[in-house]
């Protein structure tokens, strides 16, 4: 009888709890500031900032990382240079929880990645 109920609770209990918490889309620049504005965008040998002012400076993989950004038609679009390289323009969806932004490359149907706010 137990090995019967156990099981039973566990998938109740699972049930009731509540969902993994989502990312949202950050559709306006404001937001996006609010979010970004003074903090350190980091993951795994990644350490980003993104300024108001529209400049993207940082380390990736012991490399400077330098560009220009802008906010066009819910997007965040960049043009970046990683260690002399030329990575080019790409105009990205942006989602956020709490303190971590996740960005997708052309309009959210490219790859992502996933950045912690410091």
């Amino acid at each position: 009888m137990v090995r019967t109920i156990i099981p039973a609770i566990l998938a109740l209990a699972f049930l009731a709890a509540p969902a993994a918490a989502e990312f949202n889309k950050v559709s306006d620049r404001a937001t996006f500031l609010q979010l970004v504005t003074g903090k350190t965008l980091s993951r795994p040998l990644v350490r980003l900032q993104v300024t108001p002012a529209g400049a993207i400076k940082g380390r990736g993989a012991s490399w400077d990382v330098t560009g220009a950004w802008s906010w066009q038609g819910g997007y965040f679009c960049r043009d970046l240079n990683w260690g002399g390289d030329d990575l080019g323009y790409n105009c990205q969806e942006v989602r956020a929880n709490g303190n971590r932004v996740i960005f997708t490359s052309d309009r959210g149907a490219g790859q992502s990645a996933e950045f912690r706010l410091r």
